[in-house]
């Protein structure tokens, strides 16, 4: 879960799909929908992943509302996640990632940036779900 679903979330919810069982289902949204954005796009091409035709979604979007365990992406994402399973009994794990849409200079410090919290990503649901 993330801000807007267009970057970190997205990204984390492919990596995810990648790294666990088939059978463990793994869904990306936002607190509002966003717009795709193409840098993730191409970081993701480079490890043979594609978001295809999908776009930026919110939680009410979402076909379950059932979570194991739900990651937050962003301070923002956070508090809503938190607000979200105030009554229900579901873990939700605080994972900061930086964000690159903010990252300025030349096209390849912004794919950089991109690059970064891919690997992050990576990393983090590496450790997590080994």
């Amino acid at each position: 879960m993330c801000g807007m679903n267009s970057v970190r979330s997205p990204m984390a919810e492919l990596l995810a799909r990648r790294a666990l069982p088939a059978s463990t289902f793994v869904a990306s949204a936002g607190i509002r929908a966003g717009e795709r954005d193409p840098f993730v796009d191409m970081v993701l091409a480079e490890e043979g992943l594609s978001l295809h035709e999908r776009q930026p979604r919110t939680v009410d979007d979402l076909e379950d509302h059932y979570f194991d365990l739900i990651v937050s992406l962003s301070p923002e994402a956070h508090h809503a996640a938190l607000e979200l399973t105030r009554s229900m009994a579901v873990e939700v794990e605080y994972w900061p990632m930086p964000d690159p849409t903010i990252v300025g200079g030349t096209r390849e410090q912004i794919v950089a940036a991109y690059r970064d919290v891919r690997e992050r990503l990576k990393r983090r649901i590496a450790a997590r779900f080994g």
